[in-house]
């Protein structure tokens, strides 16, 4: 069947971020799980609160469109999640998984907000101001969790980095001394 309005596409969006949001909520707990920085996993369990929220709000809208949230799995956030599940369940030191773990979440808040910004200029042209504004504090939400990522990040790739020269000084001296 051929769709050819932008409201059908607008539902479609919606649901394809509704199953991008309930994959979120299976894998966040895992994300901060994998954390060894405090801080970090306090940012994982807080987003995982929101994005609860999202879910709630999203729901809320099908509610007023009278429609399904279901019926469209997000195959980006599909892939995205099997990315970091892969992150976790790779070999690394304690700030360098950190590290990792931020750069999969960014991907994930990157993919968010493009869905969000999309769909709410949807609900814009359609008239639809009252899922814009539930919207749009959803976008706020996930324009946060990026910043807060990306400050943690400053921090925990700093200590990622320090560990690599640590052991590039090491792996140097140990060779020095087998030479010697």
């Amino acid at each position: 069947m051929r769709k050819d309005s932008l409201r059908q596409l607008y539902v479609d969006e919606l649901k394809d971020l509704y199953s991008a949001e309930t994959q979120m909520v299976k894998t966040l707990p895992k994300l901060a799980r994998a954390s060894s920085n405090a801080q970090l996993r306090q940012a994982f369990e807080n987003h995982l609160r929101e994005t609860s929220e999202q879910v709630s709000r999203l729901e809320q809208i099908f509610d007023m469109l009278e429609e399904k949230p279901t019926g469209r799995k997000c195959l980006g956030m599909d892939g995205l999640v099997k990315e970091s599940s892969e992150t976790v369940q790779g070999a690394y030191g304690d700030s360098v998984m950190d590290a990792a773990l931020i750069g999969a979440a960014q991907r994930v808040e990157h993919y968010e907000i493009a869905g969000y910004g999309t769909v709410r200029a949807f609900a814009e042209l359609l008239g639809e101001n009252e899922h814009a504004s539930l919207i749009a504090q959803t976008l706020e939400e996930e324009k946060q969790a990026d910043q807060t990522l990306t400050r943690l990040a400053e921090q925990i790739n700093a200590q990622a980095s320090l560990v690599a020269e640590e052991t590039k000084e090491s792996a140097n001296k140990s060779a020095a001394r087998r030479a010697a």
